[in-house]
């Protein structure tokens, strides 16, 4: 078999070691269903005792697919919410690659609100994004040239009540005719083999492939890794970063009528807050300057859009080294996109002192942040709290200011 195949987002991965296929007719069959329904929720330390026994009923395959998907399910349920999760099938890279219920649910709406009533989904996976799309009220074709993803995807467009606007079809993306849809959404593969891939090109299908495919579309979205190097992305695409909780998720690149070219947007979730420069507006680095009464640390979807000049104005605040992005001020602000620490004592990098410092304050819980420092927070945690004592806690930064490194101690504000 092919090392890679344009259009697959998964991997083959067996279910609890048998074919998914079908390991998948199985468990849609009622006896199948009756036997997922019986080991939901089978903690790990009992799969080997509730095997046993329901295997003198069953046969012992089916008894395995339906444990392993139980624990696919758990897993999922971070991502799905335990409802879906529940009623849904998965894949171990189905459930590890695939897009998050919340972020998913944003795309569909900005697709939505653009009038867009019919997307074709490249790369569909297990069909978390179709889904998402078909509950915004868009039809959807879903495609995947692995046929025990494609069967998972049309199990969960069926499970979720949904067929009706999902159309699965297993085949190479390459070849599909997506003209007659208002737009294309292409999740290429990011992993292979050996882990997951950095080198665009080296996406499945590549990434100028499905630049291309979205600039024959009316509109397009691609989803890409956030770290992808800003001069990867085409110069007539708007690109998104998008964190959940706090957490980046994954970038966007827009193609379309209502795009600005060169645009650079951050959306924070659940909110929904975002903050978006355009070539003609984008700021210039903030200055540097001493460390204020305030640090803040900015969302990771703000970092990587490269727009800390437009929430450091924002602040009043400027860097405290021109390569870290940590915003200083001394006012303290309400903002969404960074998050504000008080900042009660600015020390040379030194071990000893801190251990001192703590131990003074009778801190026994300490957080350890870090940016532009080698230092690993666990083992600095060990060496100045051996012994966790005292009912006080602080936040140290392990960075550099103005090129030296420092510790900043301080609390959230």
């Amino acid at each position: 078999m092919p090392a890679r195949h344009r259009g697959r987002r998964r991997t083959i991965h067996r279910l609890a070691h048998n074919d998914p296929v079908n390991d998948l007719a199985d468990l849609l069959t009622p006896e199948g269903r009756a036997l997922l329904d019986e080991v939901r929720g089978t903690a790990p330390a009992d799969e080997l005792a509730v095997a046993t026994r329901l295997r003198r009923e069953h046969p012992a395959e089916l008894v395995s697919a339906a444990l392993g998907q139980a624990r696919l399910r758990q897993r999922a349920a971070a991502k799905f919410g335990s409802e879906d999760a529940q009623r849904m099938f998965f894949t171990p890279n189905g459930v590890e690659q695939s897009t998050r219920a919340s972020v998913a649910t944003y795309r569909a709406e900005c697709f939505r609100a653009t009038g867009v009533r019919s997307v074709a989904d490249l790369c569909c996976g297990i069909g978390g994004d179709a889904v998402a799309l078909a509950r915004a009220g868009i039809r959807v074709l879903a495609v995947d040239r692995d046929p025990a993803t494609a069967a998972v995807a049309r199990a969960n467009a069926d499970a979720l009540g949904l067929a009706e606007l999902i159309e699965v079809r297993e085949a190479d993306v390459t070849e599909v005719d997506t003209s007659g849809y208002d737009a294309v959404f292409v999740d290429p593969a990011r992993r292979g083999g050996r882990g997951r891939i950095f080198d665009p090109e080296a996406y499945s299908p590549p990434l100028s492939w499905a630049v291309e495919a979205a600039r024959k579309a009316p509109r397009a979205a691609l989803k890409i890794a956030p770290g992808i190097p800003h001069e990867a992305i085409p110069a007539d695409a708007e690109a998104e970063w998008i964190s959940d909780g706090g957490d980046v998720k994954e970038a966007v690149l827009w193609f379309g009528p209502r795009v600005t070219p060169g645009a650079r947007r951050a959306t924070l979730l659940p909110s929904g807050a975002g903050v978006r420069a355009s070539p003609a507006t984008a700021l210039p680095d903030p200055e540097v300057r001493p460390v204020g009464r305030y640090l803040y640390e900015p969302d990771g979807a703000v970092i990587r859009a490269h727009l800390v000049a437009e929430v450091a104005e924002d602040l009043d605040g400027g860097l405290i080294d021109p390569t870290i992005a940590y915003i200083t001020a001394d006012e303290h602000h309400v903002t969404p996109y960074a998050t504000a620490y008080e900042i009660t004592d600015q020390l040379p990098f030194n071990v000893k002192k801190l251990k001192a410092l703590l131990r003074e304050r009778e801190v026994g819980v300490l957080t350890v942040k870090k940016r532009g420092s080698a230092v690993e927070p666990e083992e600095l945690r060990r060496k100045t709290l051996p012994k966790p004592q005292g009912p006080n806690t602080a936040t140290v930064f392990l960075t550099r200011v103005a090129g030296a490194p420092t510790m900043l101690i301080g609390a959230p504000a």
